[in-house]
This record gives structure tokens, sequence and C-alpha cells, in this order.
């Protein structure tokens, strides 16, 4: 496998919006900036130059409870199943693979090159108590799925509280 960059991130509960708050979009123009601090010189009318070859695979991932499951859902478009290594511990889940060229590409009339290849990890802790031991993982249309069900503890712990 070539270069791994390895991130490790805390998992909150947050629920979907249709719009992003105007802290939610600072947050996002801020880690743009962490990510390409050079990204805010020059006119913004300049084609962006992207260079695939040292770009970071990230992986976007979802991680929510569904009844008695907590679901780790990653998007891997691309990959093949082989390709990818799914851990899991007592507290934490991590994902990692290489994502492999199609073939050496000597010469090609490129119009565009934007795809990037290359190892990527990341990994994320649970915020509840899982039963780890009876993890299932599933990869379908570049989409890889890991369902981890919750111990009975767990479950315990969640209640409906009715409003006064």
């Amino acid at each position: 496998m070539a270069k791994k960059k390895e991130t490790s991130t805390e998992v909150t509960k947050v629920e979907p919006r249709r719009m992003l708050s105007p802290f939610e979009e600072m947050e996002r123009w801020f880690d743009e900036i962490m990510r390409r601090p050079f990204s805010f010189f020059g006119p913004s009318w300049l084609p962006r130059i992207r260079m695939p070859e040292v770009e970071e695979i990230s992986p976007s991932v979802d991680i929510y409870e569904e009844g008695d499951d907590v679901v780790v859902k990653a998007e891997l478009p691309g990959m093949k199943k082989d390709d990818i290594d799914v851990t899991i511990s007592e507290d934490t889940v991590t994902i990692s693979g290489e994502k492999k060229r199609e073939e050496k590409v000597e010469k090609k009339n490129y119009y565009r090159y934007e795809r990037s290849f290359g190892s990527f990890t990341r990994s994320f802790r649970i915020p509840v108590d899982v039963q780890t031991d009876k993890a299932k993982a599933s990869f379908k249309d570049g989409i890889l799925e890991i369902r981890i069900p919750k111990t009975e503890e767990a479950k315990k712990k969640t209640r409906k509280l009715q409003i006064q």
C-alpha cells in the first residue's frame, strides 16, 4: 500500500438538515482552509488546479443508530471489496483501504483529470456500548455498511421522556 494518513474523529449526534446554519457553513469554510491553506489566494475566477497524485482520499461517512444497531456507512466509489479493511475494537471502527488505478496511463488526451488514487485510513469512536463480536459488514455499489448491535445495557440507557 502507498502512503497512509490516519484520521480519528469523535462522533457527535447530529440531525440532517436542508440548510446549513451560519456556524456550520463557517466550520466548513475553516475546514477547507485547513485542508488547502493556499486556496484563498488569487481570484476565484482562476481555474482550480487539482493534483490527484497528491490529494488525500477521505471517504464520506455517516454514523447513526437504527433500531438496536449502530450503523456506519462509508462512500467508497470505484473500490473493490478486496481492497477495503474494516477493524473494530471495543469502541472504535477503523476503515482503511487502497483505491488502485485501473491501468497505468502513459499518454492520453485528457480534457480533465480529477480522480484520486492511493491509501486511506479513517477511525471513528462509537459513542455507545456495542457488541463487536456480532458486527457485520457489507459492500454494494460503492457503499460500505457496517452494522454493530448495541449491548443490552446501551439499549436500556435510551428512553423516551414525556413532555409536561
